[in-house]
C-alpha cells in the first residue's frame, strides 16, 4: 500500500529545504557544513546524488527487476566532491529537479508494488522503506547544512518513525552491559558503533 503519510512528509521536507537554501549566496554555499570535510555544497550535491539514485529504484517493480542503488565500488564521498563545484544556482536547480523527479517516481508506482524490494547499501529494502530512508536523508542533512534548521524542527512523522527504527537497532551498536547500565541510570551513554 502506498505510504501516503511518509510521502507527504517527504514533499513537505523538500519544500522546507528548498525554501531554506534559496537565499544562500555563493559564499554561504561554499562555507563548511556540520559534516567533517564537507562544505554545504557537498551536502547539497550528496542530496542530489541520492535523490537521483533513488528514483530509478521505483521503476524496478514495473519492469520486473530488483534494482541496486549504486553500482559496485560507488564512493559517495567522491560523488559529492564531483558535484560540489557547481554554483549555488545550479545546486538549487538540480536539487529541485531531483526532488521533483523522485516525487514523480513515487506517483507512478502502482499501489500493489510498495512491498517490492530494491537493494540499498545496507541490503534489500521495500519501496516503502526506501521512502522513509529518503525522508531521513533530507531531514538529517538539512540540519547538517547548519543554516538554522535543527533537530527540534524535525516533523513528528520523521521523529517517531526513525526513533522506532533506531531503537530496534540500538543493541547492535553498543556493548549490551554498558547500554543497559546507561538505560538504568547507572552509567554514561556508551560509544555507539556506526549505523
Amino acid at each position: 500500500m502506498r505510504p501516503e503519510v511518509i510521502i507527504e512528509a517527504c514533499r513537505a521536507s523538500h519544500r522546507r529545504l528548498l525554501a531554506d537554501i534559496e537565499p544562500l549566496s555563493e559564499d554561504d554555499i561554499r562555507a563548511p557544513s556540520r559534516l567533517p570535510r564537507w562544505s554545504r555544497a557537498h551536502v547539497l550535491a550528496h542530496l542530489i546524488n541520492k535523490a537521483n539514485a533513488h528514483g530509478p529504484l521505483f521503476g524496478g517493480p514495473r519492469a520486473g527487476e530488483v534494482r541496486h542503488l549504486y553500482p559496485p565500488g560507488h564512493d559517495q564521498d567522491l560523488a559529492a566532491d564531483a558535484g560540489a563545484h557547481r554554483s549555488a544556482h545550479q545546486l538549487r536547480s538540480e536539487l529541485r529537479r531531483a526532488f521533483g523527479d523522485l516525487e514523480g517516481a513515487w506517483a507512478a508506482l502502482d499501489d500493489d508494488h510498495w512491498d517490492c524490494e530494491a537493494v540499498m547499501m545496507a541490503g534489500p529494502r521495500t519501496m516503502t522503506e526506501i521512502v522513509s530512508h529518503h525522508l531521513r536523508n533530507v531531514e538529517v542533512h538539512h540540519v547538517d547544512l547548519g543554516i538554522g534548521y535543527e533537530p527540534r524542527d524535525w516533523p513528528e512523522t520523521f521523529v517517531e518513525g526513525e526513533l522506532a527504527r533506531r531503537l530496534r537497532g540500538l543493541p547492535g551498536r553498543a556493548e549490551h552491559a554498558e547500554l543497559l547500565a546507561w538505560l538504568l541510570g547507572r552509567g554514561s551513554a556508551p560509544d555507539l558503533r556506526p549505523w
